[in-house]
């Protein structure tokens, strides 16, 4: 399936899946999807990828700049996926901060910690990701796992990650990109626009908010304008590996 049609973006208006919305009116939208979504996320996530959305996320995490004693923050940090997994590489020394603009995600994820014991050296703070709060250099890592493309500006979202990274840390961004096989294409487009919405309204019973992510998969910048976007945003040694054919790919680039 092609991506719609859609009027050129302006200064005024952003995309929201295939829609052209005012850029005030994203974050808002965005906020409805994943908050309808929250208590359903992991679930939906095993079903809609098969349970391989878990190997590219230990890929991600294991092949992380990251040592013991180290500061994390965690961005679109959702149901602590991620945080989790970087946990065991901080030790008990580090820490992590699990951060995500959504409220309902952020407490799906401390809740999950919660039930299985895992509370010390985690911190949670609801964030916008386009202004970070806290000071320059305040983190050895920055991760951010399937929640770029849900950025309005994902441009100043990379210069905050950027900013609060100390020299010599790195920033990882691992995030759905473009199939890169021809012969995989149709296959990927059937399973995004209609399988993927059809399990939404049978076990979330919210297909919109499904059609929405399988959209702004689409409309994501490909593997080679991320990368540019990096390198932009003041990133050095940026590059980026391809998962599963380019259904997702891990972007890296680092302070220096």
């Amino acid at each position: 399936m092609n991506e719609q049609p859609s009027k050129p973006e302006t200064s005024d208006t952003t995309h929201f899946g295939f829609r052209d919305v005012p850029v005030g009116d994203k974050q808002k939208l965005v906020g409805e999807v994943f908050s309808s979504v929250a208590g359903k996320y992991d679930l939906m996530n095993d079903l809609m990828s098969f349970g391989i959305h878990r190997v590219w996320k230990r890929y991600f995490v294991a092949t992380a700049q990251v040592r013991r004693g180290d500061r994390v923050l965690d961005l679109a940090g959702g149901t602590g996926d991620i945080a989790l997994l970087l946990r065991d590489r901080v030790g008990e020394t580090g820490s992590i901060v699990l951060g995500d603009i959504n409220g309902e995600m952020l407490r799906v994820g401390r809740d999950r910690m919660t039930d299985m014991g895992k509370v010390a050296g985690f911190e949670y703070v609801q964030m916008n990701a386009e202004k970070l709060p806290f000071p320059d250099a305040s983190f050895d890592l920055v991760t951010i796992a399937f929640g770029l493309r849900n950025v309005t500006d994902k441009d100043a979202a990379l210069r905050e990650m950027q900013r609060v990274l100390k020299v010599g840390g790195q920033a990882r961004v691992l995030e759905f990109s473009e199939v890169k096989a021809d012969w995989f294409k149709p296959l990927y487009d059937f399973h995004s626009f209609k399988v993927m919405p059809a399990l939404g309204r049978v076990f979330a019973n919210d297909r919109d908010s499904y059609q929405y992510l399988a959209e702004s998969i689409r409309k994501h910048p490909p593997q080679e304008t991320l990368k540019a976007m990096m390198e932009a945003a003041g990133f050095a040694r940026c590059g980026y590996r391809n998962l599963s054919a380019g259904i997702c790919a891990i972007h890296t680039g680092y302070k220096v």
